[in-house]
């Protein structure tokens, strides 16, 4: 069975993931962006986005270093994608229309199916480069049911945000979960682990490696747990 892997999902060292206050200019709440610095100039990051933000700090290909190479397996093996509503955009309540797509613009960074957690119906939304979003009404394990069929045996990656990540995780049904602990302080906004037990739910550190933008943490889950 494909695997539920979180990657290259940034946190500060207070242990938040997103600041307050999501908003259309601000999609990671107040200084979210921050948590983030790590990955711009990585020439993963640059090749994805065409050499966009962080290309000074790099080069014209991006920087070749451990926090490439974290986010460059994030994307391998990975067959469809789980994402909660508020990574999708920042509506709440019934979708007013089909007009917005996302974040990304008309090439998604995904490539495969995508799979929206969302109270409120909407047809499926076919972009270009093979992402397809499709909107789950029926909860986490419908979702990931749904796209661990459309995996076809590869894995599955969770995107976030912060709620949905929790959700997988206490219930646990994420098999990995990398870290990137971004060396600043939030304060605010939403908390990644806070009340979860993962030791006691069978998690463990299984790698770990530090540059002077991130801390990465490897947390995988026992088998006898799953």
């Amino acid at each position: 069975m494909s695997r539920l892997r979180v990657a290259a999902f940034s946190i500060s060292i207070d242990g938040y993931g997103a600041g307050p206050g999501q908003a259309l200019d601000q999609p990671m709440g107040a200084g979210g962006m921050a948590l983030h610095e790590w990955v711009l100039g990585t020439r993963t990051f640059q090749r994805m986005h065409g050499g966009a933000a962080g290309a000074p700090a790099g080069g014209p290909e991006g920087r070749v270093d451990v926090d490439d190479a974290f986010a460059a397996r994030s994307f391998e093996g990975v067959g469809a994608w789980i994402l909660g509503r508020n990574m999708f955009g920042p509506q709440r309540g019934p979708w007013p229309d089909d007009g917005w797509k996302g974040w990304w613009g008309a090439d998604p960074p995904y490539h495969v199916p995508v799979f929206v957690l969302t109270h409120h119906a909407r047809a499926p939304l076919e972009m270009e480069g093979g992402t397809t979003f499709h909107f789950v009404t029926g909860g986490i394990q419908a979702a990931l049911d749904r796209a661990r069929e459309a995996a076809r045996g590869q894995d599955v990656r969770l995107g976030g945000g912060v709620a949905t990540v929790r959700q997988y995780l206490a219930a646990g049904l994420i098999d990995e979960l990398h870290l990137a602990i971004s060396p600043v302080l939030l304060g605010r906004g939403e908390h990644l682990l806070a009340g979860i037990d993962a030791a006691g739910l069978g998690y463990a550190c299984t790698e770990h490696a530090s540059t002077d933008r991130a801390t990465h943490v490897v947390l995988t889950r026992s088998r006898d747990r799953r």
